[in-house]
């Protein structure tokens, strides 16, 4: 989900959507300075600071990672002392006045941002148990297409990359979020006879803040290679089919990116 913000309704939207952030955390803040070549003159010529702050938090049993892009800023703040923590959120507060926005995102007002338009990206799903240390690996993916996609239609599209998977569907549980769709277990059908083989845990959900869907993929149990590959193959499969948004850990990266975006991971792996 995207959503620009900027007006005093359109803030007092995100603060109903998100409440407030109430209780979540901030997981990473950046800035950067940007230029734009001058055509005129030949040189680039600064362009304005922006402020990334990415956020994790739940509300109405819903796991939320919320990136808000702070453009033409021209105050920015972010002072810890005395083991002061600010990544830590109550409630944050903004402020809308003469078309500036003031953002204080911790009570002591120790990340303070002020900046002429936001940009709110966000991934959701409903609540999952904690990743244990042998749950090593977790994708989401959302989008906004009504169509989603079908289990018929993952077998069909395994048994084309040449990776034949079989299906068990889980059983509901009776606090399972109403949003689910469905939900259960790929194995590669070469693990069939493989005692305990959990494979990957695919969960499907929708509609969520309006048409569309999401899907969890989650490794269970100890990642092995064929595991890892239904994985990947998954994740390839549904952002080249749908549009939408990915999701690695705290990290939103746009669904036409993706491939780009894990080559350079793999890469970056490889090389340390």
């Amino acid at each position: 989900m995207k959503q620009s913000i900027k007006s005093k309704e359109e803030v007092r939207w995100l603060l109903s959507h998100t409440g407030g952030f109430r209780g979540g955390y901030v997981t990473d803040v950046q800035v950067s300075k940007r230029r734009l070549l001058d055509e005129a003159s030949g040189r680039e010529v600064p362009a304005g600071t922006q402020v990334t702050v990415v956020i994790r938090y739940r509300i109405h049993r819903m796991v939320r990672v919320a990136k808000l892009t702070m453009t033409s800023v021209t105050d920015f703040s972010m002072y810890e002392q005395e083991g002061a923590d600010c990544s830590t959120l109550g409630t944050i507060q903004v402020e809308v006045n003469d078309g500036t926005l003031r953002f204080w995102f911790d009570p002591q007002g120790e990340l303070y941002v002020v900046c002429e338009e936001t940009q709110l990206e966000e991934v959701a799903a409903p609540s999952l148990e904690p990743l244990s240390l042998e749950q090593v690996a977790q994708w989401t993916f959302q989008s906004e297409t009504p169509d989603w996609p079908t289990i018929t239609w993952l077998l069909a599209e395994l048994d084309v990359a040449g990776m034949p998977c079989t299906w068990r569907a889980s059983t509901p549980s009776p606090g399972r979020h109403p949003s689910i769709q469905w939900e259960g277990d790929l194995a590669p059908a070469s693990m069939q006879a493989t005692a305990n083989a959990l494979g990957v845990h695919c969960m499907l959900y929708g509609p969520l803040d309006g048409p569309g869907f999401g899907v969890v993929l989650r490794v269970r149990g100890a990642q092995d290679r064929r595991t890892g590959q239904v994985l990947s193959i998954l994740a390839d499969l549904i952002a080249q089919r749908f549009s939408g948004q990915c999701l690695v850990g705290n990290t939103i990266i746009p669904g036409g990116e993706w491939q780009n975006w894990k080559s350079f991971e793999q890469q970056r792996g490889a090389d340390e």
